[in-house]
């Protein structure tokens, strides 16, 4: 036996794995829907032999030897084929004859899978509720309202700007030197942060924003959508659509050759430019686009070799400060747009935010300023690099707002907050808060994958495989085996959908505020913790 199922130091058993496939022989149809589905081919179709013995009734007699065969499904411990847990095997089993189980103990499975030093990296993020944004509560609430702010009417808009808002003075100034003014958009305070094209699949992009133009063209909500890092599809470019879309820039310069030379043929300008200097999910570290999952269309857009990994670098190889960057890159992408586009740049929620924020206040170049705290993303980055680095985005957000307007200009450079809104189902409620705590919007990344495309993913380490190209839903795939399960249109409606229900519960907090001609951002006074120090920290209410 020993000869046949050898046993090595490196050998693993069922038990050894963090999830285990039960099976039950006798609901089973052999159907193989479960094999053919399963992303990570965890499981296989196998011959199983049983002896029986069969006693005989003779005296000395020897007893007889039978043997039972049947067919069915036997669950593989190679690390490289370990079942994440998606449970796709549950989904389109006809008969319930098959689900995969938490082991009850600690798995040994990650001692194995890091041959070669290289550290686990995950696409998964943590979603344990009970978080700041979701324990503020909404205190101050108007007796008397119009009833045109009705919370069961919603006789009103919800928007924000985009750009830098001088003041009227300064506007016919900077027209006279400058012969033009700093651009600004009017548009929806929710962003869909950027998830860039070879991250998502093509069939999860093409329904993001396929969504998004029924949202701004037949319902009047002017969403705006950011691509990512990686470019997007010439055809994209070319189309009156890319006024919806936020191009974003970032230290790996991926699609860029492709949007310049597309510049003179675009038929409308992009909303914005987005600089992306970090990103929430992993601050510090630079982006990874896997080779496995870098085909030919990828290539082409981003131009590179196909099936080479493309690593972003943590910082920009040009600049070294962010007057460098203000100087050179804002100044440069507004140029490359002749000043019609706002452009402004992306950080992580840091401790230095507030560096790079007092350096724009005095730049009427940049746009405003995007944050990401450290609870965003479903990128590849290490455990240790999401679990222990990072800044909580609402203290970040609340003192870059109390700086601008210690500085008089908390109308003038809006600010956009990102990195966990919405994390345990709060959207609306998280993206209020942060509103109130000073942001003029949110980006939102991660709940519209989960949304919009069902994400199977959880914080007990369920699935999280975004970054390694085998998602079981198609979504983070490039392997069209995989994403074509996903249906352009059935994404493009849970997206209308999930916008509409966020715009019907963000006009439920913002009605009872007596607020209908602006969002109110900073207004501080209408929310309360539960907590002293959180309170004092934010400079908010302490509501028992």
């Amino acid at each position: 036996m020993l000869a046949d199922r050898p046993v090595t130091p490196s050998t693993l058993s069922l038990k050894d794995l963090p999830w285990q496939i039960v099976w039950d022989k006798e609901k089973c149809a052999l159907c193989g829907r479960c094999t053919a589905v399963c992303p990570m081919q965890a499981i296989e179709l196998g011959v199983f032999r049983k002896r029986l013995l069969t006693p005989s009734l003779a005296p000395r007699q020897e007893t007889g030897n039978t043997f039972a065969t049947w067919y069915g499904i036997r669950q593989k411990t190679d690390p490289a084929h370990r079942c994440v847990g998606c449970a796709m095997c549950t989904l389109v089993c006809p008969n319930d004859a098959i689900v995969p189980l938490r082991s009850d103990e600690a798995d040994k499975l990650r001692f194995h899978i890091n041959q070669g030093g290289q550290p686990r990296s995950r696409g998964g993020r943590r979603n344990v509720p009970g978080g700041i944004l979701d324990r503020i509560k909404f205190t101050r609430i108007s007796m008397l309202t119009d009833p045109a702010l009705d919370a069961g009417r919603h006789e009103f808009e919800l928007r924000t700007l985009l750009g830098r808002v001088l003041p009227p003075e300064q506007n016919l100034r900077f027209l006279r030197q400058n012969g033009w003014i700093p651009p600004v958009r009017d548009i929806y305070p929710l962003v869909i942060g950027g998830m860039s094209f070879g991250a998502l699949s093509p069939n999860m992009w093409e329904g993001l924003q396929l969504g998004v133009t029924y949202l701004n063209e037949e319902l009047g909500l002017p969403v705006r959508i950011c691509t990512g890092e990686g470019g997007c599809p010439p055809r994209l470019l070319r189309s009156r659509f890319l006024k919806y879309v936020i191009l974003q820039i970032a230290s790996g310069y991926f699609g860029w050759d492709e949007i310049i030379h597309a510049i003179p043929e675009m038929k409308e300008d992009p909303c914005a430019i987005e600089i992306k200097y970090g990103q929430g999910a992993k601050p510090g570290d630079g982006g990874l686009l896997m080779w496995y999952k870098v085909n030919k269309l990828i290539a082409a857009i981003r131009g590179v070799p196909a099936g080479v990994s493309l690593p972003s670098p943590p910082t920009h190889q040009t600049q070294y400060s962010i007057e460098e960057s203000v100087a050179k890159m804002i100044l440069s992408m507004s140029m490359a747009w002749g000043f019609r586009v706002p452009v402004y740049p992306k950080i992580s929620g840091t401790s230095t935010a507030l560096a790079v924020l007092n350096n724009l206040t005095r730049n009427p170049y940049a746009g405003g300023l995007a944050i990401d705290g450290e609870d965003g993303g479903t990128g590849a980055a290490y455990n240790v690099s999401m679990d222990h680095m990072g800044h909580p985005i609402a203290s970040n957000i609340r003192d870059c707002y109390q700086t601008l307007v210690a500085l008089g200009q908390q109308n003038e450079l809006p600010l956009f907050a990102g990195g966990g809104v919405g994390k345990s189902g709060n959207l609306a409620a998280n993206a209020a808060a942060l509103i109130m705590l000073g942001a003029s919007g949110v980006q939102a990344g991660k709940y519209i994958m989960q949304a919009a495309a069902g994400c199977l993913g959880s914080e007990g380490d369920r699935c999280n495989i975004c970054n390694i190209g085998q998602c079981p839903k198609g979504i983070t795939s490039q392997d069209p085996r995989l994403y074509r399960r996903l249906d352009v249109d059935d994404v493009a409606q849970r997206l209308v959908d999930t916008v509409l229900a966020f715009d019907t519960e963000l006009k439920k907090i913002v009605a009872p505020l007596g607020r209908s001609t602006s969002l109110p951002i900073g207004m501080a006074d209408a929310i309360g913790i539960d907590d002293y120090h959180v309170a004092k920290r934010l400079d908010i209410g302490f509501v028992v």
